[in-house]
């Protein structure tokens, strides 16, 4: 245990020994600040006495923490040189003395060395005031010798490079005391040696500089700008000895009349004028005048009258805003002017606001009177009324006194009412003039009769319509008003034979909606009017009345008709026989067709819907004919059968069936069925030449009266009427149908199966179609030239498809 307690001793010793080894040397250098980088401080090495060798074996080095050091040390020489430009103020503060102490170490055995750089001052700042600018506000009454502090000025260079004096700009009212307050330095101190005066000079600018001791010496400065506070010692001053205005009667309430002015030549409240009235005033001016206090206005308050006084004498104050106010005193004179105050009045005494519309010229309407309260020529009136009314002013025989009465017949249905404005002028100067205005209604009188917006009337009915149901209706209106224009509308039944289909309509007599009782059938009627009347529920009562055609539109009500092959129980079914040797087009029979409807309606198509064979017969759709396709062979049967559908083009289209049997024959049978069919056909041949004889003998004729017609038509020039579609009124419902249109610059008339209304004629075909010249007439001229040669071909058209049909 002795034994370890001695080791213990021994090991204590040697680490003594061993720290007291680590010698310690203080070595000191100086050096100027913001010297460059790399400017050498010192040799340590040389001052330590140590080798190039041992320094760099036993890595002589600076401990520092800094990451940015301000010395470093040279390993190879011992040489300390500058790391980066130093900053006195910034590293040192103001101290007086500013030492840098480092340490350096030399490694195995550790030796200290400790190192002290002093860095030097040099005048790099110049002396700085905390404010560029100092303002101080002195009362004007302030004594001389009065003392001001003022900051002292900052340099952050350390003695002699310090501030050391202050100066003062040359001035007459203030000098300069410097305090020295050791460690605090110098504080420069503003006294007042004369007397200040704010009225004289509201303020002075003086430059207080700073030097520092360098040489040559820096410098600072501070403006220092003193406000001379006011006192109030000046009076407010009137800028006129007298104020005399004049100012019109009836001035409007808030007219400016004069305006007073009055300055102080103090500052602040102490030069701040208010304006009153003065105590001597009477409490009726206070009713009429007001003054401005600020501006010194005085303005109008209430009514100015000439007539109750014509001078006003008032004493105004002004005052400043002192804390002991200086008081100042002037009268202002008002002179009151006459003026042309008064404007006329007009008073309607006796008014009829309503006038009937047939009132004879000079019928009295108002009687109206007039005033003016001034007197000579401003109370002298005239009186008018605009000159483009039927309405006239008459003066009455007693003085200011009118009648308003009618210059002209007066007319409601161009203008119901009149807004009449009466002026009335005065001969003042300048004049004065009033306005009234009145309002003249003019009284309906039934003068005017029912009229109806179209004359006449044309409507297209379909047929087919709903018994009962409105199919179409009238309308009249009436320029009179009320019951003047109450309208009522009635059917005008007469019993004539060109009214006899009025019995079947029925009119609502309020709205005018026209009722069918009965359904139109087109191939029953085609067209037919008759009038309606509209009477108003005037006293007396007026009326006109109005004629109304009526066109019957077909619809597709009615199925084809097959007239060949006959119809036998319900079906229409034919046999025929041909021989086994015809050719290829041979024709073997013709279905033939016929639809009651017109156009598109009535036009019909022909197809197979069932043939046994498609490769031997063909149909024409359009003419029914039934040809052969192709030669027979023996292969072929001996009988065949063929159902046609016949169609027509209505918008739903409807159809018929016929069945035609051909039956194939040897040549010598078929010949002698031949010689009985031609004996036949003869006979019916003779018929034929009868009936075409008949039909072309009367188209002639037909064609003959339509053109002595169409003669004496142009030469009575009478009023033709025709429809839109180019159909006569009279049109008894023939077969035949023509419609005129324009292709480039021909015109055509397409001459055909009746259509509908609605139909669409293609003008690229021509079939059917008259080429008409396209010689320009009138719309009259043409329609009553085409109505004629319609009702021609019409009747022709009837004709031929009569024989057509025998045939």
């Amino acid at each position: 245990m002795c034994n370890e307690t001695e080791r213990g001793y021994l090991v204590g010793f040697v680490v003594a020994v061993l720290l007291w080894s680590v010698a310690s040397a203080q070595i000191r250098y100086s050096i100027s600040e913001e010297v460059n980088e790399g400017t050498v401080v010192g040799n340590i090495a040389k001052d330590l006495g140590l080798d190039k060798n041992t320094l760099k074996e036993r890595r002589y080095r600076i401990v520092s923490t800094n990451a940015d050091p301000l010395f470093h040390v040279n390993q190879n020489d011992g040489i300390l040189y500058v790391n980066r430009k130093i900053d006195r103020e910034e590293v040192c503060a103001q101290s007086s003395t500013c030492l840098i102490n480092l340490k350096t170490v030399l490694e195995n055995p550790l030796e200290v060395h400790y190192v002290e750089v002093e860095v030097l001052d040099i005048n790099d700042h110049s002396p700085s005031f905390p404010e560029e600018e100092k303002a101080l506000e002195i009362f004007e009454s302030v004594l001389p010798g009065a003392r001001f502090q003022l900051k002292a000025s900052r340099d952050p260079d350390s003695g002699h490079f310090s501030v050391q004096q202050y100066k003062l700009s040359q001035n007459d009212h203030f000098r300069l005391e410097v305090k020295d307050k050791g460690e605090d330095g110098k504080i420069p101190v503003l006294i007042v040696q004369k007397s200040l005066d704010r009225e004289t000079a509201g303020s002075h600018s003086l430059v207080l500089t700073a030097l520092d001791g360098g040489k040559p010496p820096k410098s600072g400065e501070m403006n220092i700008l003193v406000k001379v506070l006011d006192v109030n010692d000046n009076t407010p001053v009137f800028s006129k000895d007298v104020y005399s205005v004049t100012l019109s009667e009836n001035a409007p309430v808030g007219t400016t009349v004069v305006q007073v002015n009055a300055t102080d030549l103090d500052e602040g409240q102490n030069g701040e004028v208010y304006y009153s009235f003065g105590n001597s005033v009477s409490n009726k001016l206070f009713t009429l005048f007001d003054i401005n206090p600020s501006t010194g206005e005085i303005i109008v308050k209430g009514l100015i009258d000439y007539e109750q006084k014509d001078k006003y004498e008032i004493e105004i104050q002004a005052s400043d805003k002192g804390l002991a106010p200086l008081t100042t005193e002037k009268s202002v004179i008002i002179k009151i002017v006459d003026v042309n105050d008064n404007a006329p009045e007009i008073e309607v005494t006796s008014f009829s606001s309503s006038i009937p519309e047939d009132s004879r010229p000079g019928t009295t309407v108002a009687l109206i009177s007039v005033n003016d309260l001034d007197s000579g020529l401003n109370g002298k009136v005239i009186c008018s009324i605009g000159e483009d009314v039927p309405f006239a002013l008459s003066p009455s025989l007693k003085d200011k006194m009118y009648s308003l009465v009618t210059k002209s017949p007066l007319d409601r249905e161009k203008q119901s009412q009149y807004e009449l404005t009466i002026t009335a002028k005065d001969a003042g100067q300048p004049p004065l003039s009033s306005e009234k205005t009145i309002s003249v209604v003019v009284a309906d009188v039934n003068d005017n009769s029912p009229e109806f917006l179209l004359s006449p009337y044309t409507f297209y009915v379909t047929e087919g319509n709903e018994p009962g149901a409105p199919v179409f209706s009238v309308k009249a209106f009436d320029r009179d008003e009320n019951d003047n224009a109450l309208i009522s509308y009635h059917i005008l039944r007469d019993g004539s034979q060109e009214n006899k289909l009025a019995s079947f309509l029925n009119i609502n007599s309020e709205n005018g909606d026209i009722l069918a009782l009965k359904s139109f059938d087109f191939e029953t009627l085609k067209t037919f009017q008759f009038q309606i009347v509209a009477t108003d529920s005037g006293t007396p009562s007026l009326s006109s009345n109005v004629t109304v055609n009526v066109f019957i539109l077909d619809q597709n009500d009615n199925a084809p008709v097959i007239l060949y092959p006959v119809s036998s129980n319900g079906s229409a079914e034919g046999v025929e026989e041909i021989p086994r040797n015809v050719n290829a087009g041979h024709l073997v029979t013709k279905v033939r067709a016929y639809d009651a409807d017109i156009g598109y309606n009535g036009w019909l198509l022909f197809s197979l819907q069932e043939v046994t064979d498609h490769s031997l017969f063909g149909l024409d759709r359009y003419t029914g004919q039934i040809r052969t396709l192709r030669s027979f062979t023996e292969t072929d049967e001996a009988e065949h059968k063929l159902v046609i559908l016949v169609k027509d083009n209505g918008n739903v289209s409807l159809s018929a069936t016929a069945t035609v049997i051909v039956k194939l024959v040897e040549p010598k049978e078929a010949f002698a069925a031949s010689d009985v069919k031609s004996s036949t056909k003869d006979e019916e041949g003779n018929d034929v030449t009868f009936y075409l004889m008949i039909t072309l003998g009367s188209v002639s004729v037909l064609f003959l009266i339509s053109i002595i017609v169409l003669i004496a038509m142009q030469c009575s020039k009478s009023t033709d009427y025709t429809s839109k579609y180019l159909q006569e009124p009279n049109y008894d419902g023939t077969l035949c149908h023509s419609i005129q249109y324009r292709s480039g610059d021909k015109r055509y008339m397409l001459v055909g199966p009746r259509m509908s209304i609605g139909s669409t004629i293609v003008p690229g075909s021509h079939a059917n179609t008259l080429v008409l010249p396209d010689r320009r007439r009138t719309s009259g001229e043409s329609h009553m030239w085409l109505g004629s040669y319609s009702w021609c071909y019409s009747l022709s058209m009837v004709l031929i498809r009569f024989f057509f049909l025998m045939s």
